[in-house]
């Protein structure tokens, strides 16, 4: 038998065929992502009144073609542009609000934000950090440099038992070498960031916080590295300006005439001196380099020679470990007829033995250390104390 259906019922069946699958979707498009408006503008400071100003939408989300985008420029809740860039500017000084007002039909979303407008014939001022330098370092080789400010501690009277690089210096800062802009302005602000990698104020900007405020301040509790620094400064006119510098503190610590145990019970004798060394290519602050430089007399003063023997020969080690007391590096190998490092070695008497590591050791690599907290020990094998005449730790930053 034959089955006929009218015209209007096979029509029906087709559009209820055609909408299967969907009927559980709604009936707005669902966002692809959050909606979040997010705009910068240009230029992002000195805007003098008069001047044009772009500003640009394009970061917020979804970036997929749906959005709409209104311009408040004076915080009236009035629509003064539309479209993902704009342009505008101010016939008058002071400080601005401006409000975007992003929406994908069903969802809206807002940034607000405010910049300053100066008077037209405002100037710029000009900030200006003092470079400066140590004339020697440590060892009294003389220091030439006219970039950065470079510095070094010198601790060379350290006791056997104070054995931590642990000292920390202070940091001048000056920026009295800046420039207000025109005779009869002056510097109202001087901001000096500290961390250029951290938001400290949290406003998207992390090289303008003010750590430290003034025209010349001190800054404590600075620890040997490799830092960049930035001062920014503003005038009375609310133009503003920036320098950076980097600043290079290395440290040199030395123990004299101290005694070394003799190893009596099959057991080598030990000393530690644990230091901390940063190596970070995020925040800059690498190390060059660290050295450790060891001296003391080929022979025990107090040893009674066996003939045929060599038993009265002083051996002494550096061996250097990283925080996980993984060996990176030792001076073991050195034969005795090799122990001259230095220019001031007493060849005769002593033996001057240097464990130099560069930069590359202490890298977060498959083959190298990392950073951190280090040690160096000092090893005796030998049967016979010792007394060192100075052990010195370089941690060289310039």
């Amino acid at each position: 038998m034959k089955l006929h259906f009218s015209p209007l019922l096979l029509a029906s069946m087709m559009i209820l065929t055609s909408l299967s699958g969907c009927i559980f979707e709604d009936e707005e498009p669902s966002s692809n992502g959050e909606v979040l408006a997010v705009f910068n503008y240009s230029p992002s400071e000195n805007i003098r009144v008069g001047d044009t100003i772009s500003f640009d939408a394009s970061s917020s989300t979804p970036n997929d073609g749906r959005l709409t985008y209104r311009w408040d420029f004076d915080n009236d809740s009035s629509v003064d542009k539309t479209g993902m860039t704009a342009e505008w500017s101010y016939d008058s000084p002071g400080t601005k609000t401006i409000v975007l007002t992003i929406s994908d039909g069903s969802i809206t979303s807002e940034q607000i934000r405010e910049l300053t407008i100066a008077v037209a014939t405002a100037v710029e001022p000009i900030a200006e950090i003092t470079q400066y330098a140590d004339s020697e370092d440590c060892e009294d080789n003389d220091i030439d440099e006219e970039r950065y400010i470079v510095l070094w501690m010198c601790h060379y009277d350290k006791s056997q038992t104070d054995r931590d690089v642990s000292e920390t210096t202070t940091v001048s800062l000056d920026a009295s070498n800046s420039v207000a802009g025109n005779p009869d302005e002056y510097i109202s602000e001087y901001n000096w960031d500290l961390d250029l990698n951290d938001d400290a104020d949290n406003d998207g900007d992390s090289e303008n916080d003010a750590d430290l405020t003034g025209e010349s301040i001190t800054w404590n509790d600075v620890e040997p590295g490799e830092y960049k620094i930035k001062l920014n400064i503003q005038n009375s006119q609310d133009m503003v300006d920036s320098d950076t510098i980097k600043v290079y503190v290395s440290y040199a610590a030395k123990w004299s005439d101290f005694e070394m145990g003799g190893n009596t019970s099959g057991n080598g004798v030990e000393l530690d001196f644990d230091v901390t060394i940063s190596y970070d290519r995020d925040t800059g602050n690498t190390i060059r380099k660290a050295v450790a430089e060891l001296t003391y007399p080929q022979q025990d003063g107090d040893c009674t020679n066996i003939p045929g023997t060599n038993n009265c020969r002083a051996k002494l080690d550096i061996y250097a470990y990283n925080e996980d007391d993984d060996e990176a590096a030792n001076t073991s190998n050195i034969g005795l007829d090799q122990r001259n490092n230095g220019d001031d070695c007493d060849e005769e008497n002593n033996d001057c033995v240097f464990l130099t590591m560069s930069s590359y050791i202490f890298g977060d690599g498959d083959t190298t250390y990392g950073d951190g907290d280090w040690t160096f020990k000092i090893k005796n094998d030998k049967q016979n104390d010792l007394q060192v005449e100075s052990f010195i730790i370089r941690l060289v930053y310039v």
